[in-house]
């Protein structure tokens, strides 16, 4: 594969939603797992840990766990309760429509030691921005296989409903997590904003 047609292929990776039923083979999961590991990672502490969600009781328990936090959360905000159950029930079809779901966890242990606060937080942010990068990682090691994703934010609203469902420990700290499996849908490349817009070229 040429140097252009290894970013054409990179660009072709698209955030899907639906999938087909057929399961992911577990070669090819653990393949793409493995894959996610060559990120890299600041002081190279390797944070990132995956919880693989696979079994329909598992999905069902996760999905009743998040969706109760939702609940709890939005009648807070003053919600209305039609958004509310809408957005429940969203929530639950995506979860169990999705064959596997891998769970991106930040090990919390996973730090390099700070004499103050300013750099213990700047380890916990290097420890999420690794766990991202293993998470893109993942999604294009998929993308290879023949399978598609989308990024799902929902464990940082939830994390102590979702350590307790999934039985992580407590030092696995939930950062998002990866709807996985045969594509049922071809979306469009959504707009891209110009270079022009994005990148500031520093020659001195």
């Amino acid at each position: 594969m040429t140097g252009e047609e290894l970013q054409s292929f990179l660009r072709t990776r698209r955030s899907v939603r639906r999938f087909k039923p057929e399961s992911v083979p577990g070669a090819i999961l653990e393949r793409i797992l493995e894959t996610a590991t060559y990120a890299p990672s600041a002081h190279n502490r390797q944070p990132w840990r995956f919880a693989v969600v696979a079994g329909v009781e598992a999905k069902t328990r996760l999905a009743a766990a998040i969706t109760g936090r939702f609940r709890r959360d939005m009648a807070e905000d003053g919600k209305a309760e039609a958004d509310i159950q809408a957005r429940i029930e969203r929530t639950l079809r995506r979860t169990n429509e999705a064959p596997v779901i891998v769970v991106l966890c930040r090990d919390a242990t996973a730090v390099d030691d700070q004499p103050d606060e300013a750099g213990r937080l700047n380890e916990i942010r290097m420890g999420e921005q690794s766990v991202a990068l293993a998470g893109l990682q993942l999604l294009l090691a998929a993308h290879a296989e023949g399978l598609a994703g989308t990024w799902i934010c929902w464990p940082l609203f939830a994390p102590e409903e979702t350590r307790r469902v999934l039985e992580l420990s407590g030092e696995w700290d939930p950062q998002g997590m990866i709807f996985l499996g045969y594509p049922n849908e071809s979306p469009e490349s959504p707009v891209r904003k110009p270079l022009s817009e994005l990148v500031k070229f520093v020659d001195r």
